[in-house]
């Protein structure tokens, strides 16, 4: 091989688990990272590419671009979701793949599975918020939601809150909430599970953290069933009434400026004149950073929500990848052992 070859690491899922990258801590410390470098004007953050394929349900594939200046990676999250998927074909509803390049030469330096970034990346962000927003003793959660987010936000919760002693779940099926603690049962074992047979009141109720997780485009979520002192981490798009946005003491955002022009119930309630930016109590940086104060007390409820931003993503799939660099996993791929008419191309060129 000459100096004009060009080889990338390929990651699968697996090689990403056995390298250990599969590390919520690992990766609440590049989102925070993440979030300091972009405020600090160290991180370029592009619009993304939409393709929306059916209105009403939403499959759609999104090109989500991002650069480390300080690490000198560029990447890209190519992610697809079907939120039909589970129903219709038994399968998940995202998948993603994710392309690193460093920005001396351009060349790639990774491909990799960004499915298991993209869904940590969720649990980490709603963790990183829980731990400064969620009450120091909570030991209930409630999730509206039984699929893969809502399994990987339970990790989250459990990493920032080790006291958890409750889980409870509601989904459209009771196959689904059976599912979710099948998974995750032998994962903590001092853990209560409980199904609440499809009733999503029976999951909030008196429940110190709440999660939905869902790909409702209509309110699942009611103000009636919130207690005092809760923390709600919002996922999904419009899966809450505007009467919980309303009653809520503060509502953080990951990044409200990009907020504001999603579809969330925050987004609805804003753009339908319910809300202002005043009422919005800042971003998560400004509460991290000590800017704005987070939990005052243990009566406020707290509203959390995250649209998900690019760049946390490309800083938590670079520490994947070093992770599985330093574990020696992964397969090297040749895009080029050298340079088109360095081959021997005769007989092979068609003009």
């Amino acid at each position: 091989m000459g100096k004009t070859e060009i080889k990338y690491l390929t990651l699968s899922q697996e090689d990403l688990i056995e390298a250990g990258a599969f590390d919520l801590q690992m990766a609440m410390k590049a989102l925070k990272e993440g979030l300091v470098k972009f405020k600090d004007n160290r991180i370029l953050f592009p619009d993304k590419i939409v393709q929306i394929f059916n209105d009403e349900t939403q499959e759609r594939i999104n090109c989500l671009p991002a650069t480390l200046l300080d690490e000198k990676i560029c990447g890209v999250k190519w992610v697809s979701v079907f939120p039909p998927n589970p129903r219709r074909f038994g399968v998940q509803n995202l998948s993603a793949i994710i392309v690193l390049s460093e920005i001396e030469k351009g060349f790639p330096v990774c491909v990799m599975d960004g499915t298991l970034c993209s869904n940590m990346r969720v649990a980490a962000m709603g963790a990183t918020a829980a731990d400064v927003l969620a009450k120091k003793d909570a030991e209930s959660i409630g999730f509206i939601g039984a699929g893969e987010q809502a399994k990987m936000h339970l990790l989250g919760m459990k990493a920032v809150r080790p006291g958890l002693k409750v889980c409870k779940v509601a989904a459209v099926s009771v196959a689904e909430e059976e599912a979710f603690i099948r998974d995750l049962s032998p994962l903590m074992p001092d853990v209560e599970f409980v199904a609440c047979n499809t009733v999503l009141k029976d999951a909030i109720v008196d429940s110190d953290i709440i999660v939905t997780a869902t790909s409702a485009q209509a309110p699942l979520l009611k103000a009636e069933w919130i207690k005092k002192g809760a923390f709600y981490s919002h996922i999904g798009g419009w899966e809450d009434e505007y009467e919980v946005v309303k009653m809520a003491d503060k509502i953080v955002c990951d990044d409200w400026e990009t907020v504001k022009h999603r579809t969330q119930t925050v987004s609805r309630c804003y753009k339908d004149g319910v809300i202002t930016d005043a009422d919005i109590h800042g971003n998560l940086i400004d509460v991290l950073s000590g800017t704005k104060p987070g939990r005052e007390n243990d009566e406020e409820f707290i509203y959390f929500d995250a649209v998900g931003l690019a760049y946390v993503d490309v800083s938590i799939a670079n520490a994947m990848y070093e992770c599985a660099k330093a574990a020696g996993v992964g397969t090297w791929s040749y895009m080029q052992e050298n340079m088109i008419f360095e081959k021997d191309l005769t007989g092979k060129v068609k003009f």
